[in-house]
């Protein structure tokens, strides 16, 4: 047994070095994307969160207004168009807004 282990631990060392060593026989990790995709995250809240979100408070005001509330379902819609109109204009200075610092700052 005394001349097994030293035997078996020359061999292995020279099997790891014959290979390249244990970075060499090892998978490296993928370095992953260096950036964030918005263009991804922009059109999955697009297709996939806007409608939802959108069909929930259609429910929301159909509810109020057979309810009789009318004028709360009124004023809850004007401060809808009014939040979405502030979201186009966020994500208009998204995609513009290089330019117009190009322009203001010439």
């Amino acid at each position: 047994m005394d001349g097994l282990v030293p035997w078996l631990n020359s061999h292995l060392a020279d099997g790891v070095l014959s290979s390249g060593g244990l970075a060499g026989g090892l998978a490296a990790p993928d370095p992953g994307p260096s950036e964030v995709d918005t263009d991804g995250i922009l059109s999955f809240f697009a297709s996939k969160i806007a409608p939802i979100l959108l069909a929930v408070l259609g429910v929301i005001f159909i509810g109020r207004a057979s309810k009789g509330e009318v004028s709360r379902v009124l004023t809850s819609s004007a401060i809808a168009i009014i939040g979405l109109a502030f979201i186009a204009g966020a994500a208009t200075l998204f995609f513009v807004g290089e330019s117009l610092i190009e322009i203001v700052f010439k």
